[in-house]
């Protein structure tokens, strides 16, 4: 079945191909009125995978960094650590997180290229970005209809709460006393 499966992938990315289209396009030489005939490739889904990878590795950098940046401070504060790696203190609180970032940072880029390098990985993110890319979205006018009837029901459902609060607490202070 897993093998009735893999083909149908495999059949899917062939009929989509690599998701590089090609357009022809032709260029005007110099002075001579020469021309040329070019092409010009567009990635199709694939900038959706590229996409992911570059957002991934900017979220992971970042966390890296966080992360380092809190274990430094950790490690400062402990006086075995300080001891074993002076180095720990020689830069300030405030210089820290540039060298953690960057750190954070050629660690991140490192795993995005050996995630982009996976096979297995990026085969299914182009199958994600294959089925992505048969999706009918919406239209701008029926997100914008959307929102504002979320909007105008948030509004609603606050004021409507709102009152029935003022009301409980009024009839409480009647019933009760202040």
């Amino acid at each position: 079945m897993a093998d009735i499966d893999d083909k149908k992938a495999e059949a899917a990315r062939e009929t989509a191909g690599s998701g590089v289209s090609e357009r022809s396009i032709v260029v005007s030489g110099g002075a001579d009125g020469e021309v040329e005939a070019g092409t010009v490739e567009s990635l199709g889904a694939d900038k959706y995978v590229f996409a992911a990878f570059f957002g991934a590795g900017i979220g992971l950098a970042f966390l890296l960094g966080k992360l380092l940046e809190s274990l430094w401070s950790v490690l400062v504060q402990w006086p075995a650590a300080v001891k074993v790696a002076p180095q720990l203190l020689r830069y300030a609180e405030d210089e820290r997180p540039t060298y953690t970032m960057l750190v954070g940072a050629v660690v991140a880029i490192i795993v995005v290229i050996a995630c982009l390098r996976n096979d297995g990985l990026r085969r299914w993110a182009d199958d994600v970005a294959l089925e992505l890319s048969k999706v009918t979205w919406p239209k701008k006018e029926i997100v914008t209809n959307g929102t504002i009837v979320v909007i105008a029901a948030g509004l609603f459902a606050t004021v409507y709460i709102g009152l029935l609060d003022r009301l409980w607490g009024f009839v409480t202070t009647l019933v009760y006393g202040a």
